[in-house]
């Protein structure tokens, strides 16, 4: 199928998405700002995009039935995340058309092909070693040195699949924390900033980057995003055209987030997600065209947004606890609230998150 030639899905069609947390809710909203539909497909009871769907389908990603009525009842098929299996996969994509498409997927999957592919296009990573066995992480680890990170090659996410190793006497318990999972070694990179980058891609080729966003994480979860990132123009500049060269390698259709590693010597990748993004959700106070609309945009077909960016913003996400602020975030005058709809509060888990607003000029 030629993406170059497909029309512009027009008012009422139907977008379907794969997975039903925050990131689909906020779609859903975007969507339905356009006169666009959502059918949320999520295994999971009472996901929090369900209340702004038009449909949802609870079902599990084994279930070919469902998958197949899914397919069928929607135009174009996206994700919220990344880890959906390949066998679910190909059965919607021989009926309907997802993107982004399946390469990007394959790729951001399993961090070791992520990093292969990345250092393929001449960028730059940390360095790392594929690791399946103790004696595999000890060669890795006389590669790379110590300090290091091990991280499962699949499903890791928010600090989770991950173990940090000081010194090479650390490795037996950092392969028995691992399970036996596949894993790919890091080693620690001397950075003093980490941002990233929101980079869309229309099916023609248009590329629109949102200014990039500086990052600060704590237990392994982003807790917050500043824009503008404290860096000089030029180096911003610089993201903003290495993200476009990994949109473009991919053929990319979508939002995508790269995350970089500042350092003395340039820009490092971390990592890419090929979806909406936490760091970007600064956008929707910031931007006349925020990150989830250019992403329903660019999967529709249609013209992508202008990303510029029209006020100074601080994103915070509220995590666990943190929901006890909302009433004295509530009445703060430039505190923009974005609530996720999650009935249970949990140490750890994504609730919600605010804009702090100051208006450019």
């Amino acid at each position: 199928m030629n993406e170059t030639s497909l029309a512009p899905l027009p008012p009422g069609s139907v977008i379907g998405i794969l997975g039903g947390g925050q990131l689909g809710r906020m779609l859903a909203v975007a969507a339905g700002r356009l006169g666009l539909r959502c059918h949320v497909y999520e295994p999971g009871s009472n996901p929090p995009a369900a209340d702004m769907a038009h449909a949802l389908t609870t079902a599990g990603y084994e279930d070919e039935a469902a998958l197949c009525a899914f397919a069928r009842s929607v135009d174009v098929v996206t994700y919220e995340f990344e880890n959906v299996p390949a066998s679910a996969l190909d059965l919607i994509e021989s009926l309907v058309p997802i993107r982004p498409g399946r390469e990007a997927l394959r790729i951001s999957q399993d961090r070791m092909t992520e990093k292969d592919f990345l250092t393929g296009l001449g960028l730059r990573v940390a360095p790392y070693a594929a690791v399946d066995d103790l004696a595999g992480l000890e060669a890795a680890l006389n590669q790379t040195g110590a300090p290091a990170i091990l991280k499962t090659r699949r499903f890791g996410y928010d600090g989770k699949g991950q173990v940090r190793i000081k010194d090479i006497a650390e490795a037996d318990q950092a392969i028995a924390d691992m399970g036996g999972s596949p894993s790919v070694l890091e080693g620690f990179v001397d950075f003093s900033a980490e941002i990233s980058v929101i980079a869309a891609r229309s099916a023609d080729g248009a590329v629109a980057c949102f200014d990039p966003g500086q990052n600060e994480h704590s237990d392994g979860i982003l807790r917050r995003t500043t824009v503008p990132a404290a860096l000089p123009a030029s180096l911003r500049t610089d993201a903003v055209l290495l993200a476009g060269r990994i949109l473009n390698a991919l053929e990319y259709v979508g939002i995508l987030g790269v995350e970089l590693f500042v350092t003395p010597a340039g820009l490092i990748v971390n990592e890419i997600a090929p979806r909406v993004h936490n760091s970007g959700h600064w956008t929707q106070n910031g931007c006349v065209v925020d990150q989830f609309e250019q992403h329903v945009r660019a999967v529709a077909g249609w013209p992508l947004g202008d990303g510029q960016r029209h006020a100074d913003v601080v994103m915070e996400n509220l995590i666990g606890d943190d929901m006890d602020r909302v009433p004295e975030l509530a009445a703060q005058a430039n505190a923009a609230l974005h609530l996720y709809g999650k009935a249970e509060t949990r140490d750890g888990r994504k609730m919600g998150h605010v804009n702090f607003v100051t208006p450019l000029g």
